[in-house]
């Protein structure tokens, strides 16, 4: 091989390189400055919307600090076994999870459930340390109206790290999580293997930090198949949490977001709520 001709392919192999490593920088830059936009996918609720239940519901405003009004749905039954807190996912509006938790209003509870900032009516920046505080005032609410013994705090997906911290900062009577995660870095690194997420995402939501501090009962849901949170990254949060009062149902065939679907489901939630 000439000399000539070695030139040309270290060149090359140099420009290469150099596309490669800008194609990384690139891909790094877009992930850290989309992401609010990747974790969070609110949809926006005029202020006059008029929300569309089965069940009696009160519609409340909440200001939980000055630059920030809370939207949440407050359904009410007659003699309640209870109230279940509930936080729910990083997709939609109220609209879509009042819906949601009709299922257990039907089983006789109040369900209190809130937009977070940017979602249907709420208003506010997203920060992590935001957030947690809604979830705390949302807490004191209705720790105001119910005995501790009477609230369950139930997690969904993005809204586990939310009922987990609130259960590890109070004594409430349970805690459901639905689809948890480890914490944010820990799907992030499973969705983005090559990217060193650790060091610029925004939102570490480390819910094994907070499942430590939990002294109620504790009921995990994972479906086997789930693409969006990983199985493994419950089985971590699982393997985390204190094992007197925790238990960990695996929902054999489940994905994300149809864990309803299984007959486990239901017959553990029963079992819960009874």
């Amino acid at each position: 091989m000439s000399f000539i001709h070695q030139k040309k392919i270290k060149q090359r192999l140099k420009r290469l390189t150099a596309f490669i490593f800008l194609f990384y920088i690139m891909i790094n830059a877009s992930l850290y400055l989309l992401q609010d936009k990747i974790l969070f996918r609110p949809t926006v609720l005029e202020q006059n919307h008029q929300f569309q239940f089965t069940h009696k519901f009160e519609e409340l405003f909440l200001k939980t600090d000055e630059n920030a009004v809370i939207n949440a749905i407050h359904f009410k039954v007659e003699n309640p076994k209870g109230v279940i807190l509930y936080f729910h996912g990083n997709k939609g509006d109220l609209q879509r999870w009042g819906n949601i938790t009709e299922y257990f209003v039907e089983k006789g509870y109040d369900v209190f459930v809130m937009d977070y900032r940017t979602y249907g009516k709420s208003t506010g920046e997203l920060s992590e340390k935001a957030l947690y505080n809604d979830a705390e005032f949302m807490y004191n609410y209705l720790k105001e109206r119910y005995a501790e013994s009477e609230i369950i705090v139930y997690g969904r997906s993005l809204g586990t790290t939310f009922a987990t911290y609130v259960a590890s900062k109070h004594n409430p009577n349970q805690l459901i999580l639905e689809t948890p995660y480890y914490s944010m870095v820990d799907v992030a690194k499973n969705r983005f293997p090559l990217i060193p997420v650790k060091q610029f995402i925004n939102y570490k939501f480390p819910s094994y930090q907070f499942i430590n501090n939990v002294t109620c009962n504790i009921a995990i849901f994972h479906g086997t198949v789930d693409k969006v949170v990983p199985f493994s990254s419950g089985e971590k949060l699982f393997d985390t949490a204190p094992k007197a009062n925790t238990k960990f149902i695996p929902v054999k065939g489940a994905s994300h977001n149809n864990l309803i679907d299984f007959e486990v489901y239901h017959r553990e939630i029963n079992a819960i709520l009874r």
